[in-house]
């Protein structure tokens, strides 16, 4: 996305996700500012973060995500989305999965790929509806729908 990111990841140890974004974005704005002769901050607005509880909304998180450009129209259609390298749909969809990208949990709710494309598409005009009225939900913290 162009003005922000997402990460489904898991916790491993208490604290870890916040430490690691922290270090990440400020790593990054250190990096930029010294390659740009610039000073501040370079991310606009703090960390958020979701506690994922059941698998239902793993997955419609992940679908979220990996919807997310196709409904902001960043990509026109569920075939530039299965090879925009900016998002894991890529990852699930065909293309060899980069390393970093642990597709096992994800997957296993899945009888099969084909049935994980077919689930996050399905749900596509859903979505940019939602991201149309988004805005007010005032108990949204992280901007993700409730779906």
């Amino acid at each position: 996305m162009p003005n922000h990111y997402h990460l489904l990841v898991r916790q491993n140890i208490d604290n870890g996700i916040s430490k690691f974004i922290s270090r990440l974005q400020n790593s990054h704005a250190k990096y930029l500012n010294i390659k740009l002769n610039r000073n501040g901050a370079l991310y606009q607005s703090p960390f958020k973060n979701t506690i994922i509880e059941t698998d239902e909304q793993l997955l419609h998180v992940a679908r979220y995500i990996h919807l997310n450009p196709l409904t902001s129209y960043i990509v026109k259609g569920p075939n530039e989305l299965k090879s925009y390298p900016w998002c894991s749909f890529s990852d699930y969809s065909g293309r060899s999965p980069r390393r970093l990208i642990k597709r096992n949990l994800v997957l296993s709710h899945y009888g099969n790929q084909q049935e994980l494309i077919a689930f996050t598409l399905d749900r596509v005009d859903y979505q940019r509806k939602l991201n149309r009225i988004n805005h007010l939900i005032l108990d949204d913290k992280v901007g993700i729908p409730r779906v």
